[in-house]
């Protein structure tokens, strides 16, 4: 081993030798993700688990952050677990709607079109469609009403027991989209990067519900429409299944990345307070290109 050393000091300075064996370490890149961040105004997590060696990278996974649009992955879980209990079917067909109750008080709201992502559902109240079919559009056009219709299906508090059971101790499903008494009160969907990672990496694995479900979970991620974070600067050959989150100030991804030599790797990029999100949006995605990068030489 030292021999090699020696020759291979004869052929690169040594500068080129340390600056190579910082590039493949977990640390370094975690301060080139840190530089990178700094240069925006807002406040970050990041986590990563290479799913074969079971590394991680950690930033801020703890701090607590709006959940977003993120909180509808939990959701799915709990819709494809309650089909396969036998509750329902995923080929079930329900009631499209546009009337929920208010956490707070019981009292009926309704979403508006003009804020929601996906507003060619709103054609389909007062009838029916699949409960799989609004899973997907919950997902991958992100989907407020259709999230909406499928937590009172599910129930908010049972998408939360099943993350404590998965050990998300601190993603919190509380209520449907647009509850403003809520909102108001401060009672909002939380999640952490580090719970977020790990639902990802169990799905990934398998284990939330078998390996069919997590398949089909897998294929509804795959077809995610908002790809400015993750996958934006990545080569095409590059597949990930993941969700996105934004509100004011606020941009998040989450998912799987799935190489073409088939390894994989979970990575989470949260933000908020961001003063200008589009800048914040360019770093995660540079952010997530670091990570690649940093993966795929390994």
């Amino acid at each position: 081993m030292k021999k090699c050393f020696l020759l291979l000091g004869f052929l690169l300075p040594f500068s080129a030798i340390i600056g190579q064996v910082q590039h493949h370490s977990l640390e370094a890149l975690k301060k080139q993700i840190e530089a990178r961040l700094s240069l925006v105004e807002g406040e970050f997590a990041v986590a990563f688990i290479d799913l074969k060696t079971r590394e991680s990278l950690y930033i801020n996974e703890k701090t607590s952050f709006h959940a977003a649009s993120t909180m509808k992955t939990p959701v799915m879980i709990e819709v494809f677990r309650q089909a396969k209990s036998g509750k329902f079917k995923l080929t079930d067909s329900i009631l499209v709607k546009n009337e929920f109750k208010s956490i707070v008080d019981g009292s009926l709201y309704k979403m508006d079109i003009a804020d929601d992502s996906a507003d060619g559902l709103y054609s389909m109240i007062g009838k029916k469609m699949t409960i799989y079919d609004l899973t997907y559009l919950m997902i991958t056009v992100s989907s407020n009403l259709a999230t909406n219709i499928l937590i009172d299906l599910v129930d908010a508090k049972k998408a939360t027991a099943t993350m404590r059971r998965l050990g998300a101790n601190d993603i919190q499903v509380l209520r449907g989209v647009e509850d403003n008494k809520a909102y108001d009160l401060g009672l909002n969907n939380t999640t952490t990067a580090f719970d977020l990672a790990l639902i990802f990496e169990k799905i990934a694995r398998g284990k939330p519900l078998g390996k069919k479900a997590s398949k089909e979970m897998l294929n509804i991620l795959f077809d995610q429409k908002f790809n400015e974070i993750i996958p934006a600067k990545l080569p095409a050959d590059a597949k990930v299944a993941h969700k996105t989150g934004s509100i004011t100030g606020v941009q998040h991804d989450s998912g799987i990345v799935f190489l073409a030599d088939g390894n994989k790797y979970v990575l989470v990029l949260l933000s908020r307070k961001l003063k200008d999100p589009a800048a914040g949006v360019v770093a995660l995605s540079e952010v997530s290109e670091m990570v690649y990068d940093f993966f795929r030489v390994r």
